[in-house]
């Protein structure tokens, strides 16, 4: 059970941290975004600060507004995902 809270933790911080990146690349506030995506901009905020996670119907709003596949999102996290040790 701590693996997956270990794993969710990266995942919440590596998540937030390539939506802000991805959203700053484009030139869009947190409120264009959230605006954008049908969600609030409270929620932006804590998904970039990584104390929210998206769930897949948001994912995919997310990547609708910022022009990107989700597989991208996914790709993208995975190539810097660590690796457990005895798997």
């Amino acid at each position: 059970m701590l693996a997956v809270m270990e794993d969710a933790d990266w995942l919440r911080a590596a998540f937030g941290r390539l939506l802000k990146e991805l959203r700053e690349e484009r030139g869009l506030s947190q409120s264009q975004l959230a605006l954008d995506s049908g969600l609030d901009q409270t929620f932006v905020s804590l998904l970039e600060r990584g104390q929210r996670q998206p769930t897949l119907i948001t994912l995919f709003a997310l990547c609708d507004a910022l022009d990107v596949p989700p597989e991208m999102i996914v790709q993208r996290l995975s190539l810097v995902r660590p690796r457990r040790k005895n798997r």
